[in-house]
């Protein structure tokens, strides 16, 4: 069995997540969201817990399941993962300038 087949699903897709640095390419949201699928149908419970390690907003979540009750929910659950890992990288960014920032003012 190779090194990959072992890695559960749930950790694929936070290695895949947390590769993304920029808006993916349609490759990798369509591996993010094949996973999710994956997930939706054979560990329902995995994935809940993988939402809340990525801290996906549940709130957001079921408000865009219901009002896109015919889209595909893996689709709208990776597209969210994505944008919770662009603001945290965001985030980084503006945590990282502030403290260079506070760096140069100090003695």
């Amino acid at each position: 069995m190779d090194k990959e087949n072992r890695i559960s699903t749930p950790d694929k897709i936070i290695v895949l997540t947390n590769s993304i640095r920029e808006v993916p390419s349609n490759d990798l949201r369509n591996q993010l969201i094949s996973f999710i699928n994956d997930l939706i149908n054979e560990d329902f419970n995995a994935l809940v817990q993988l939402l809340y390690r990525v801290d996906v907003n549940e709130k957001k979540l079921k408000e865009l399941l219901k009002e896109n009750e015919n889209a595909d929910a893996p689709v709208i659950i990776a597209d969210l993962i994505i944008t919770r890992q662009l603001q945290k990288i965001e985030s980084k960014k503006q945590f990282s300038q502030r403290k260079k920032s506070d760096a140069e003012d100090s003695w």
